[in-house]
């Protein structure tokens, strides 16, 4: 295969999508539904003008990207409506408080709502629905704004990749071709790591050292048992449910831990203990609250596990087989398959199953104030539609980029900056795709493919990079300046997001390079 000619000209043209991604979104702090489609543009022209895509290869570059985003968002949308069917009947404010009672002590509380709850939260809605929702549960039990705010975005950043039934695991997969079993393994393993990093560094934001003696305890037992769950789920093909199952087991252990007595006797933070139910309104069991996440639990159990209703579930698909297509300088992409997408398999059409049943129980056991169903309707595409523009985009340019042979030059000039410590710098990739579009998703999309190009040139075991890039990606959501605006609105923090990212930009800085060393020393023996 011929290959567009490495210089200097090129290699900044084709990182122009990207750089113009970042100027909007940074320095003039446009979002990504806005910023994508100006980067969708500049790649298209890119291609076209300066590496010879003509119209075939850009044709056929978007019909492979409309089926990467459509997987992806299918994913989405259904668990922003799973998620507002539970939260409108109360349940996730029932969940909360139930955390919060179980211990007075503040560090404790801490790792139970930023670390272990928002992991759950991210693990069955995510895209900063866990700052939202965590966020102001903290601010009413003392802890202070800019605190509550940091820890959160803090701790739940570990969980991202396999978070929302491991939507930004399923873009990785679709991105790079790679199965799942083959980018489990790594991918688990760095995430682990990044788990107890992210628990101490969420504990560090309220305290300091006098924090960490008091939670050390717990930080050990809980993180270890987090990152063993989900390591445990992502390598037997569960990875749709590692984040959820972490966060899940986090919440189960915490709540024992909360019992030891170093965590039981400690004076409250000095604030109400969170609202109360409206007059005449019974508080939701806790038990109901859960259910909807347990029954989710067992129906992507069984429609993995069960061969027959695996088989059932995936007899419908969505196939489209692509031509050979050649740019005028000779880079090709060879013929074969889009994205498949199994219509009733999905992981979005299990979250759909499962948001469908539980909001005919609420309904019909009465937890549901009038007009729900207009506003579960509202909520869901007010927070989908800014993030589906985003996506869309920015998988057209990635996927633009890669068969135009943009992105291969992109690796190859890292390659030669980097040589062989390359793998210290991939996960520092994998954050500035987060950073940029908000989106370990949007990240997995742009970079993966650029990471897979550099390990192979470099002739290092592309799983590992892969592995760094998705946890990069997911530490990105602790400093993405479209999450931490979530954050801030919900806690009224408007325009002080700049407070909040000065607590968390080291620890996603600090975490990054001990991923990295990692994959260093990993490609250094395989």
């Amino acid at each position: 295969m011929q290959t567009p000619p490495l210089n200097l000209i090129n290699w900044l043209l084709a990182f122009s999508p990207i750089a113009v991604v970042l100027v909007l979104m940074v320095g003039l702090r446009w979002g990504g539904k806005k910023a994508g489609p100006v980067g969708w543009l500049v790649a298209m022209g890119v291609a076209w003008l300066r590496f010879g895509a003509g119209p075939e290869v850009l044709f056929y570059s978007q019909v492979r990207g409309l089926l990467l985003t459509l997987y992806v968002l299918y994913i989405i949308w259904m668990a922003l409506i799973l998620y507002r069917v539970v939260d409108e009947a109360g349940a996730i404010r029932i969940i909360g408080q139930g955390i919060a009672r179980l211990t007075a002590e503040p560090s404790m509380q801490l790792l139970l709502l930023a670390w272990a709850f928002s992991s759950f939260l991210q693990g069955v809605a995510g895209f900063g629905v866990p700052i939202a929702v965590v966020a102001p549960l903290l601010i009413g039990l003392g802890f202070a704004p800019v605190v509550a705010v940091a820890a959160v975005a803090i701790g739940h950043s570990w969980s991202v990749t396999f978070g929302d039934i491991a939507s930004s695991f399923q873009a990785l997969m679709a991105a790079t071709g790679l199965p799942g079993q083959q980018l489990a393994p790594w991918s688990s393993f760095f995430l682990g790591i990044a788990c107890f990093g992210c628990g101490l560094a969420a504990v560090w934001v309220l305290d300091g050292w006098s924090a960490l003696r008091k939670a050390w305890p717990a930080l050990a037992i809980m993180g270890t048992v987090m990152a063993a769950v989900q390591a445990l789920l992502a390598v037997s093909g569960l990875w749709n449910l590692a984040g959820f199952g972490a966060g899940l087991a986090g919440l189960a252990t915490g709540a024992a831990v909360a019992r030891l007595p170093r965590y039981r006797h400690t004076q409250q933070q000095g604030a109400p203990l969170l609202e109360e139910p409206a007059a005449g309104r019974k508080a939701m069991p806790l038990g109901l609250a859960l259910a909807p996440y347990l029954c989710l639990v067992i129906v992507v159990a069984a429609a993995e596990l069960w061969p027959w209703l695996h088989q059932v579930l995936n007899e419908v698909q969505i196939r489209v087989r692509f031509p050979e297509v050649q740019t005028s300088l000779g880079w090709t992409t060879a013929a074969g398959l889009g994205r498949t997408i199994s219509l009733f398999g999905h992981a979005g059409a299990l979250l759909a199953y499962v948001a469908l049943a539980w909001y005919l129980v609420y309904r019909r056991t009465g937890w549901y104030e009038p007009g729900v169903t207009r506003r579960i309707l509202r909520q869901t595409v007010r927070s989908g539609v800014p993030s589906s523009i985003g996506i869309a985009t920015m998988v057209g340019f990635a996927v633009a980029m890669d068969n135009s042979g943009m992105t291969h030059i992109l690796a190859r000039g890292l390659v030669e900056v980097a040589g062989p410590l390359y793998p210290l710098v991939s996960p520092f990739i994998g954050l500035l795709g987060a950073f940029m579009t908000g989106s370990n998703t949007n990240s997995n999309v742009v970079f993966a493919p650029l990471q897979q190009e550099a390990a192979g040139l470099l002739q290092i075991s592309a799983v590992v990079i892969l592995g760094a890039q998705t946890t990069g990606g997911s530490l990105g959501s602790m400093i993405a300046p479209a999450k931490l605006i979530v954050g801030c609105t919900t806690a009224g923090l408007a325009g002080r997001e700049g407070d909040v990212l000065k607590r968390t930009l080291l620890p996603g800085l600090f975490i990054s390079a001990v991923i990295g060393l990692l994959a260093w020393i990993a490609v250094l023996y395989l």
